[in-house]
């Protein structure tokens, strides 16, 4: 596949201040090494403190973006990569916003009448009382890789895992846990690829075992009834459109045992290692690692109309 960028300088930018920075490095170095494979002048550009990377980022033409989580995914690089006037991969500043915040996600969603569990925010600062019954999944409201999520079943267990999430995020989200199939649906500029479930070998799907191997089993495609399918693949859509994401993104779901779909969260810079979820997706439809890379750089672009008078 020839992209309008195969004779330009691509910055892939990684690293970055969240926790998810580890995956972030491995997504990264992914990237530049199938880039260079397939003929492209690739910048490897590591987020640190510093900022010296908005220095490296002027002197390419464009950047892929192998970021994971806060300043990073949420709009706050994307709206630096606006201000220098370098195109970048994936949604633009509003989309990144809302995508990391989980309960803004959510509002969006009840707007346009999507399906989301039950949930409530409770604050560090000023704790409200649990109001959802159990159990409960408690996560930090922007946080992703599962950092910091607890399945809590009882009263008794509620308090350490607030702690848990707090540390993370002031602001933990807590809502109604889903019994059902953990689907995830992958998206590629307007289409959605495909729905695959993933069983996890131990409680839920937690940090070590989606980034362990071995331990989450993966069933391509989703072994969901034909209207099911349809139905979790339309949502998915649907989820990532009212959050105005552009270029790719991966949406997580819990579905029922009677075919009810929920959205949990969309995932707007998915992780690109050799376990991520939206690859293994991509290729089932077709697309091998190095088809999908190009296919999200194909799309890279500015997201605010420059006006002029």
């Amino acid at each position: 596949m020839m992209t309008q960028w195969h004779n330009k300088r691509v910055g892939v930018l990684f690293g970055g201040l969240s926790a998810e920075r580890e995956i972030s490095h491995l997504s990264g170095t992914a990237i530049c090494t199938i880039l260079r494979e397939r003929g492209y002048a690739v910048t490897p550009v590591e987020l640190g403190a510093s900022g010296t990377w908005m220095v490296q980022v002027r002197d390419t033409d464009v950047v892929f973006i192998a970021l994971h989580g806060k300043l990073g995914e949420d709009g706050t690089v994307q709206g630096t990569l606006e201000l220098l006037g370098v195109p970048y991969t994936g949604s633009g500043v509003l989309a990144s916003a809302l995508e990391i915040n989980k309960p803004m996600a959510k509002r969006v969603w009840q707007v346009y009448g999507l399906p989301t569990p039950a949930w409530q925010v409770i604050e560090k600062a000023h704790p409200a009382a649990m109001t959802l019954p159990y159990p409960v999944v408690v996560k930090p409201s922007t946080e992703g890789s599962s950092v910091g999520v607890t399945i809590v079943q009882s009263a008794e267990t509620l308090a350490p895992a607030l702690a848990e999430a707090w540390r993370f995020d002031p602001q933990a989200l807590v809502e109604t846990y889903i019994p059902g199939k953990e689907v995830t649906v992958g998206i590629l500029g307007e289409q959605a690829l495909g729905a695959m479930e993933v069983i996890a070998k131990g409680e839920f799907h937690s940090y070590d075992v989606k980034y362990t191997a071995g331990r989450e089993e993966f069933l391509l495609p989703a072994p969901l009834l034909p209207a099911v399918y349809d139905r979790v693949m339309q949502i998915a859509l649907a989820a990532h459109s009212a959050l105005e994401c552009r270029g790719y993104s991966r949406v997580d779901t819990r579905i029922t045992e009677q075919g009810d779909v929920f959205l949990l969260e969309v995932n707007s810079l998915p992780g690109f290692t050799g376990l991520s979820y939206l690859p293994r997706i991509a290729a089932h439809a077709g697309l091998d690692y190095g088809d999908l890379v190009e296919a999200i750089l194909q799309r890279a672009t500015l997201h605010i109309h420059r006006s002029t008078r």
